[in-house]
């Protein structure tokens, strides 16, 4: 079993183009290997897609989603709705005390489309527990 943290840090992955996701699953594959409990909550993508393949397969961490179907063809009042049930699931898992890293895939997408605030991705950061390191892309 892997050694807890003591002082978990937040990445933050950013940018335009490819990678952010890739990156947040090449930390938690190095997480899993070393014996670390993961959540890895998806914010927009809504239909399955290679991540979700690999973890079904091999099962190192689940991967979770709200939201299911196209998230491009929803009402944004939908997404809205689908974002804050992600985000009250996300805050849950990261206090349960269950999971050494915690990744909240697309949130910052989810912010940027207005579909939560940015003020509640702060309260959440605010009440990050020292034990977890926490991944936001």
């Amino acid at each position: 079993m892997a050694e807890k943290i003591s002082k978990g840090l937040i990445h933050v992955y950013t940018g335009d183009g490819k990678g952010k996701t890739t990156a947040a699953l090449g930390l938690a594959m190095r997480a899993a290997g070393q014996g670390m409990k993961i959540a890895f909550i998806q914010f927009i993508k809504g239909e399955p897609c290679g991540e979700h393949f690999f973890a079904s397969q091999h099962h190192p961490f689940d991967i979770v989603q709200i939201s299911v179907g196209d998230s491009f063809s929803k009402p944004k009042e939908q997404l809205s709705q689908e974002a804050q049930q992600t985000l009250a699931y996300a805050e849950k898992e990261m206090l349960s005390g269950s999971h050494d890293l915690v990744i909240l895939d697309e949130i910052l997408i989810a912010a940027s489309q207005g579909l939560i605030t940015t003020r509640q991705v702060l309260d959440l950061l605010d009440k990050k527990p020292d034990s977890v390191e926490l991944v936001l892309t």
